[in-house]
């Protein structure tokens, strides 16, 4: 009765890791529907329900933290700083408690996006510690010196016992691991069909004049919607349920629908430097506006991603919150490479898994 299971431990910041991990596993689960998931995140269960068709375990858990933000651009060190010292203080027991779930389920692999304990957790428990990301947290945190140097290098520690790393696109060097795969773009597929969405909400305005407003799942405070007057013509869309009710703006509440099934309607994505939304606009070619975002050390390499591979323009905060939103009446700029990117990274990573699974494990000559 037993399955081949994988244990999926997935970043507690915001909702990009949990969108793109969540792609993974739905690819797995399409390649080989007898390995048992078992996703550990904090993420709600909605969002990967969004993402995953099938059965899996959710275990609810958080091994980091991420940047502690209140909205999609606004950081608090400090309260990160001091939350990263208290799961450090608690990394053996941590461990503990994750190596005793891992053997009790027999657990055959770690994949990790990518909390830094995950790789101890999984070399503790004496089975292949697997990672994907584009950045590691080493490299966020050392960019804002001070005390985040020594969580740094030991997050850097933490990262050098990863058996095997999928480095997505869009990445920084990520020199703390020892065995890198480069791998494609992640990202889900529409669940509908364009022409029926824009039947269903009863837009008329052409792509081109339609805009998905995408800040991530932790909102951004201070969108200065006035400005949506200023083009009445335009159809702008919005999952914040906070947006004031503007003849010109869709607000999409409840769970029925994600971002990447609303970005086929439109002419242009406007976000922050996120990687799931890039990369499920990148895959997609829709082309992206993105704000500025510093301080964070990710950001350049969004950004200069998006500029060799997408239709692309780069608004500052200045130009963005009090503005006019002139950028909208300027056509994007072309990417400035001709190459396409790789959009094949969840199937990639999938096949990886699968094979591993199915090499290494005696549960497959168990199954019927």
């Amino acid at each position: 009765m037993s399955r081949p299971t994988v244990y999926i431990a997935i970043t507690n910041h915001g909702f990009g890791h949990a969108v793109r991990a969540a792609c993974v596993a739905a690819a797995i689960q399409k390649l080989c529907p007898d390995i048992l998931l078992m996703l550990v995140t904090t993420a709600p269960r909605w969002l990967l329900d969004s993402y995953i068709p099938g059965d899996f375990i959710h275990r609810p858990r958080a091994f980091d933290i991420g940047v502690i933000q209140s909205d999609s651009l606004t950081m608090d060190k400090a309260a990160t700083l001091a939350k990263l010292k208290q799961i450090r203080a608690s990394e053996n027991s941590i461990i503990a408690s994750e190596v005793n779930f891992i053997k009790t389920n027999r657990v055959e692999l770690v994949l990790a996006d990518i909390p830094p304990l995950a790789a101890k957790i999984a070399q503790t428990a004496g089975i292949p510690g697997w990672m994907l990301s584009n950045f590691g947290w080493d490299f966020i945190y050392r960019a804002w010196g001070g005390e985040f140097v020594e969580i740094a290098d030991w997050i850097g520690e933490c990262y050098s016992l990863c058996d095997r790393l999928f480095r997505l696109p869009l990445h920084e060097p990520m020199t703390a691991f020892p065995n890198i795969t480069d791998v494609g773009l992640t990202g889900g597929t529409p669940g509908y069909p364009a022409s029926q969405l824009r039947e269903r909400f009863s837009l008329t305005s052409p792509p081109d004049k339609t805009v998905l407003l995408s800040f991530g799942g932790l909102g951004l405070q201070a969108i200065p919607y006035n400005t949506l007057s200023q083009f009445p013509d335009w159809q702008f869309i919005t999952f914040d349920a906070n947006a004031p009710d503007l003849p010109n703006l869709l607000k999409l509440l409840g769970r029925d629908y994600r971002p990447v099934d609303i970005m086929p309607l439109c002419g242009r994505v406007v976000s922050k430097p996120g990687y799931s939304t890039f990369a499920e606009a990148l895959r997609l070619d829709i082309p992206i506006v993105s704000l500025t975002r510093e301080d964070f050390a990710e950001s350049s390499f969004l950004l200069e991603g998006i500029q060799n591979y997408a239709y692309h323009q780069i608004v500052t905060p200045k130009e963005f919150f009090p503005g006019s939103w002139d950028f909208l009446h300027q056509s994007p700029n072309p990417p400035k490479q001709s190459q396409p990117i790789a959009k094949d990274g969840a199937d990639a990573i999938a096949q990886a898994v699968v094979h591993y699974l199915q090499t290494h494990s005696s549960k497959f000559s168990n199954l019927t």
